[in-house]
């Protein structure tokens, strides 16, 4: 459990003002020295993560984050980190002491609600004070919710606030990366070429992840790369349920697909198991939609050195200036940092989000729909623009 994936933990956020400890409340839950604690404000600059492992929720990746009242130039700039936490946050812990005026408190979980994280209320410090009761009434009054009262110092009712979280946890995760494509017994063959972008001696994540969801399906799995896929084929006794391509092989492989065999590629697996599929196909087809004057996003939730061929950087754009000119323009963002107006761009071309929780890629995709932008994959992008997305099986 502690190997597993940042990707694949469900990630809880810890919230408050600065100095209301919530390091120590990190160190506390985790049993480790996660984060640096000092009584001096400010202490935590940047989100800090701690992966654990909270039983029975399984694994979980804890984020520390900067007061929310920091003030200043570059308070401002910590807040801002600190909001676009919410984004990847399944669940929120927001942390109060006796001394916390609660009105910045009600407006963050008011947002919480809004955007449906399931939070849990901490009053912290109760080795500090002797009117505990009372401040449990008054956190409840105004904000609608009653506190977990703890001591991170002490570690007075931990045991309370991990049941808390689990009774809070809301369990919407997809259970299967592969869906109901792939059933016990059947035969799935992976396409897997290996390009420069793979990590030398390794296999790339989505292709590790499939293998395993499949080896749990008790499928029966077989992999080769484009160059071997004929004969692979002609070497089966059966074909095969279903084949899994990498995208940029998509239309190479649909032509050599049996009859009665599925097609799907890696990155739509991803589209099903990250985000909302019916908004990123919808996306694909608005690809009709646009002309020689378009700009396109293309969002990497990666950041790596982009080489020759690079599929988000290169492939794809060649791929759409073939049909709609050399004039379209593309703007690359890499990693976490998302731009908030996102009005100038005509489409959004997401890559698999692999290394992104589904919380961070579903935030992405409502972000897009609330501002009237069209968002799809990698994969359904690809399959589209070469004339096979409804040949394409989804999960």
């Amino acid at each position: 459990m502690n190997n597993s994936p940042q990707s694949i933990r469900r990630h809880i956020a810890i919230f408050g003002r600065r100095n209301v400890g919530k390091s120590s409340l990190l160190n506390a839950i985790t049993g480790q020295q996660a984060a640096i604690v000092s009584p001096e404000a400010g202490t935590t600059t940047d989100p800090v993560n701690r992966a654990m492992e909270l039983h029975p929720l399984g694994p979980c990746l804890f984020i520390d984050t900067a007061g929310f009242d920091d003030e200043g130039q570059v308070g401002e700039l910590r807040n801002e980190r600190t909001r676009r936490v919410i984004d990847q946050a399944d669940m929120a812990i927001v942390v109060i002491d006796q001394t916390t005026s609660l009105d910045l408190e009600k407006a963050w979980i008011d947002e919480l609600r809004r955007l449906e994280v399931p939070t849990v209320l901490v009053l912290n410090k109760v080795d500090r004070t002797n009117e505990v009761e009372a401040e449990i009434e008054r956190a409840a009054h105004a904000l609608c919710t009653t506190p977990v009262a703890v001591s991170a110092t002490t570690r007075h009712n931990l045991d309370a606030l991990r049941n808390a979280l689990v009774e809070a946890a809301s369990d919407n995760e997809p259970t299967s990366l592969t869906g109901n494509l792939a059933n016990p017994g059947d035969l799935v063959l992976l396409v897997m070429p290996q390009d420069p972008q793979a990590p030398r001696g390794r296999l790339i994540l989505p292709q590790v992840q499939t293998i395993r969801d499949l080896l749990d399906k008790r499928c029966r799995v077989m992999c080769c790369d484009t160059a071997s896929l004929k004969s692979s084929l002609e070497a089966l006794c059966e074909p095969p349920t279903l084949i899994i391509t990498d995208s940029q092989a998509f239309k190479q492989v649909q032509e050599l697909t049996p009859e009665g065999t599925r097609l799907t590629s890696f990155s739509v697996l991803m589209a099903g198991n990250k985000g909302n599929i019916e908004a990123l196909i919808e996306g694909a087809h608005a690809i009709d939609s646009l002309s020689s004057s378009s700009r396109i996003l293309i969002a990497e939730a990666c950041t790596h050195a982009p080489m020759n061929e690079d599929i988000g950087r290169e492939k794809i754009p060649r791929l759409i200036k073939k049909r709609f000119g050399e004039t379209v323009e593309f703007e690359i963002h890499a990693g976490k940092d998302y731009s908030s107006d996102l009005t100038r761009y005509d489409l959004i071309i997401h890559c698999g989000a692999c290394m992104f929780n589904r919380k961070l890629m579903l935030s992405r995709i409502r972000r897009a729909q609330e501002q009237g932008v069209p968002i799809t994959n990698y994969g359904l992008a690809i399959a589209h623009l070469q004339g096979i997305l409804d040949k394409v099986s989804m999960p």
